[in-house]
């Protein structure tokens, strides 16, 4: 999504549920893309696809642009939900570490993230966000990805199927 709201395409990729190559998707994704014109990438959080955990150090590296990932809530920590349900839990904590510290930040529409970033100074960020959020918490680009991707899986009955 450009700055000034217009749509330029989609790109779409899997991750395997409770796997490790989220990292390996995000970064294909980009690539795949084939774009020069990106300034930044969003990420809606560093973990998905049930504790599939982005490394986000790796991402910033290999695709060589500033990262924003945004998560919304306040959190205790995942420690004991990757010890409790897996086996390799030492080396998703261990990427989960690497990822470093959330920062809050407050929005110009009042709601609070919390950000990790890499290549941006927090007053960056904020600005960054503030360009892309109209509204609540979300910004555009990361709403209308979540919009698709839900619809995508609903409409083609992918919900609880595996990925492999």
């Amino acid at each position: 999504m450009r700055a000034d709201g217009i749509i330029d395409g989609f790109g779409i990729h899997t991750t395997t549920v409770g796997g490790l190559d989220a990292t390996k998707s995000v970064i294909s994704l980009f690539e795949n893309l084939k774009r020069k014109d990106v300034n930044v990438i969003f990420l809606n959080g560093c973990i998905i696809s049930w504790f599939n955990v982005i490394d986000l150090k790796k991402v910033y590296e290999k695709v060589g642009l500033p990262l924003i990932c945004i998560t919304y809530e306040e959190s205790e920590g995942l420690e004991k939900y990757f010890k409790e349900y897996f086996k390799d839990w030492e080396e998703r904590f261990e990427i989960y570490l690497r990822n470093g510290e959330r920062e809050k930040i407050k929005l110009k529409t009042g709601k609070m993230v919390f950000t990790r970033s890499l290549g941006l100074e927090k007053d960056e960020v904020k600005r960054i966000l503030d360009k892309f959020t109209l509204d609540g918490a979300i910004p555009e680009s990361l709403r209308i990805a979540r919009l698709l991707s839900n619809s995508i899986l609903k409409n083609f009955n992918l919900i609880g199927k595996s990925y492999d």
